[in-house]
């Protein structure tokens, strides 16, 4: 008989699946709590709290700087982690949960591009391999509500705000992984709730809707979910390299499909599926060529 131990799974690759099993349940509790007719900014408000007191007791029982070492850097993510999980919370509450989590899953395309654009990474064939296919997916995704009767047309509003939530998503994967160099991981998850509360108070504005027994639990459980998943994020992105990371992050869909299908009977049309299957096809094979990229140059 096989040994099928835990132990024998890489460190990182345990981490990386907590964190998306994390986030898959996260986005079920955001769907669920929208329901109850709580505002987006107010569910964003309720995570930031209850992951800024998880934080900062776990900074403080490592006895460490609460504001870490590169304060810049770290504020710059907490910033861009904040308007994306907006994008994302946004997203899941307007849209199927499988749709918005292959949605969301865009980032590699959008950290790519960056990439290339501003630090001038020289393009790789697989790169433009992955490209190509998560155009050819979201257009999948996208058009078929146009050019098929039968298909439910997908909000083209959410679609847009889902899209900003991956761009953001894939600027905060670098941040991360250039801090986690040089900062404790609760320090850079504490970053993220001391943006997040201030700001999303300030949108929520006078629109505060006072949550029953049942929402209040779900509002605890997003914030819980959600400190499970960066806790395992950045330290997973600690461990390995970012690029073979986030590709096991990608069985978050698989689990949202799950949920989707059992907590809220949605089932995926054959498009969203083809066209999920486009994006993380294109992701895998960036993967695969930046490791192969990474064995040349330490040949």
């Amino acid at each position: 008989m096989p040994n099928l131990s835990l132990n024998k799974i890489p460190i990182g690759v345990r981490y990386m699946l907590m964190s998306a099993l994390a986030f898959a349940l996260m986005s079920s509790c955001v769907k669920l709590v929208h329901t109850y007719g709580i505002p987006v900014f107010e569910i964003v408000a309720a995570r930031a709290i209850v992951s800024l007191l998880i934080s900062y007791a776990d900074v403080k029982r490592k006895g460490i700087c609460v504001w870490g070492n590169n304060r810049k850097l770290l504020l710059t993510r907490g910033v861009t982690g904040s308007l994306a999980l907006i994008c994302v919370y946004y997203a899941v509450s307007t849209l199927p949960l499988a749709e918005a989590t292959i949605l969301q899953y865009l980032n590699p395309v959008f950290t790519a591009i960056l990439a290339i654009l501003f630090l001038k990474e020289k393009i790789h064939i697989s790169t433009i391999i992955c490209i190509f296919c998560s155009i050819i997916g979201l257009l999948l995704m996208v058009g078929s509500g146009l050019t098929f009767d039968h298909v439910q047309q997908l909000p083209l509003f959410s679609i847009g705000i889902a899209l900003l939530g991956a761009f953001g998503s894939g600027v905060s994967y670098i941040i991360v992984k250039r801090l986690s160099g040089t900062e404790d991981s609760s320090v850079i998850i504490l970053y993220f709730p001391l943006i997040a509360l201030p700001l999303s108070v300030v949108l929520l504005g006078n629109d505060f809707v006072m949550p029953t027994k049942e929402a209040l639990v779900l509002l605890l459980f997003v914030g819980i979910f959600t400190q499970f998943g960066q806790v395992g994020l950045t330290k997973a992105m600690k461990v390995e390299v970012a690029s073979k990371a986030t590709a096991y992050s990608y069985i978050q869909v698989v689990f949202s499909i799950v949920l989707g299908w059992l907590v809220f009977s949605e089932v995926p049309s054959v498009w969203t599926l083809a066209g999920g299957a486009m994006i993380i096809l294109g992701a895998v094979v960036n993967v695969i060529g930046s490791l192969r990229a990474q064995k040349v140059v330490t040949a």
